[in-house]
């Protein structure tokens, strides 16, 4: 129940009742209703400078997570150029050296982008370096996986290619040591031994029994099988490629065909003495790119160093040859 209240009225000399208007009353209550209002206002304007709401702090919370996880993304990233750039470093000084490959430059590597702002859409923001940056360093590393997915692309087919070549070249004896009589003559000047003058040998004569089985001393395609050539007598030309052929002269008889594909190994015929020949005996001669190239270069691949090296000093001795 509101009070009453009363005023001394000098005229009448008597206390009189006081009567509240309701403009007034409502002119209060606006009034009490503006400055509740702007105190409102200015308590919750000085309680955000110091006090921060529960969205704020989950906001607050959310960016520092995402700079942790920004971090914690350029360290890995940092972990992975380094393991790259280990392989990339093998890629260009031990694979594509071993494969006569030219190395990678390393500007083409570590390119960056050219032209077009491609992080515009970063920019703005509190954090936007760290996010360009972040970013700007994914796509350089992403580019220089993909140089080096195709330079391991490259090499793969450059092994497989080497693979063939060294299977390819005439790299072993083609008479086994054990069916050997004696290397009777090497690749030089010799006596010829039917007119007894000095002449260029071509070849390398390996005297054996006749009937004694002769190997392919590479892969590759039988050239030639016949006896058509003046003073070979029956014998076998192999294309291995790569501008290598051999060439197996003097045969018995043959194991193989005209463009029959052979393997390293592969009996190919036996020895004989047909054609311009003395005695039972294979003559081997090699040719690369057209010319004649002297085979004791090509045992690698069948003789022990040992074995080789007393062959090299037979090999030297300007004897007689057989043919």
């Amino acid at each position: 129940m509101s009070k009453v209240k009363y005023y001394y009225d000098s005229d009448t000399l008597s206390y009189r009742k006081i009567e509240r208007k309701k403009r007034r009353t409502l002119k209060y209550f606006l009034a009490f209703l503006f400055s509740s209002a702007l105190f409102g206002l200015l308590f919750v304007f000085l309680a955000s400078q110091f006090f921060k709401s529960p969205n704020e702090k989950a906001l607050e919370r959310e960016l520092s997570n995402m700079q942790l996880q920004f971090e914690l993304l350029n360290k890995k990233m940092t972990e992975a150029e380094a393991v790259l750039a280990n392989v990339e470093e093998r890629d260009n000084n031990i694979y594509r050296l071993y494969f006569e490959s030219n190395p990678i430059p390393e500007e083409q590597r570590k390119a960056g982008f050219g032209g077009v702002n491609r992080y515009k859409a970063f920019e703005g923001f509190d954090n936007s370096k760290l996010i360009k940056e972040s970013n700007k360093r994914l796509d350089i590393l992403q580019k220089r996986i993909v140089v080096q997915s195709k330079s391991l692309d490259e090499i793969a087919i450059l092994a497989a290619e080497k693979e063939k070549l060294l299977a390819s070249i005439p790299a072993i004896q083609p008479v086994n040591n054990e069916d050997l009589t004696r290397m009777a003559s090497g690749y030089g000047m010799r006596t010829d031994p039917f007119n007894k003058t000095r002449k260029m040998h071509w070849g390398m004569d390996f005297t054996a029994p006749r009937g004694t089985p002769i190997y392919a001393a590479g892969d590759g395609v039988v050239e030639r099988a016949d006896s058509n050539s003046s003073g070979y007598g029956k014998h076998i030309r192999i294309d291995h490629g790569y501008g290598y052929v051999s060439l197996y002269a003097h045969l018995y008889k043959y194991n193989v065909g005209k463009n029959q594909k052979v393997k390293r190994g592969d009996l190919i015929g036996f020895v004989g003495s047909t054609g311009r020949s003395e005695a039972p005996h294979l003559h081997y001669e090699i040719f690369k790119d057209g010319e004649r190239i002297n085979p004791i270069n090509f045992y690698y691949g069948s003789l022990t160093a040992e074995e080789y090296s007393k062959l090299l000093d037979r090999s030297s001795i300007e004897n007689q040859s057989l043919d």
